[in-house]
């Protein structure tokens, strides 16, 4: 499993604690070894400019993900036999907006970015929350695994 994380100059931000546990949720959602994915620390402005692009948002947001696959929580993405590592999709994490939701939610800062980025894994392996069942079955999940590394889900 190739899991890049981008470096990032914050001594509460463990870079390798955070490629393991991507690692651990992937394994279990039964996506094969031979798979990648990233996770990119943006800025607010950054962002902004992806949310606006590819989501027709206005202004920041904490996490985009954006699978190269189409998958859904039935059918994950899965490699073609014989062809190449399988490309997951790419996550793009906002520490400024983490942050200040983390303080809106009284959480501590490294259970709402954890929370970010499996919220982030579950959006590539096709989970969603367009509906109150999807939410909360996505939410619950996410608790799951969250519980797991003795995190908290707000």
């Amino acid at each position: 499993m190739n899991v890049a994380v981008s470096p990032v100059e914050r001594p509460d931000i463990d870079e390798p604690a955070i490629r393991e546990y991507v690692t651990s949720i992937l394994t279990t959602e039964g996506i094969p070894y031979d798979a990648s994915l990233s996770i990119t620390f943006v800025s607010q402005a950054d962002i902004a400019e992806l949310n606006e692009r590819f989501m027709g948002k206005t202004g920041p947001t904490d996490v985009l993900s954006f699978p190269i696959e189409d998958a859904s929580p039935d059918t994950p993405p899965i490699p073609a036999p014989g062809g190449p590592p399988l490309e997951l999709g790419d996550i793009f994490i906002c520490l400024e907006v983490v942050e200040v939701h983390a303080g809106e939610y009284g959480v501590p800062f490294t259970d709402e970015l954890f929370l970010m980025v499996t919220h982030g894994v579950l959006h590539i392996l096709g989970w969603d929350h367009h509906n109150d069942a999807d939410a909360q079955a996505m939410e619950s999940r996410e608790a799951r695994y969250l519980e797991k590394i003795g995190r908290t889900r707000r």
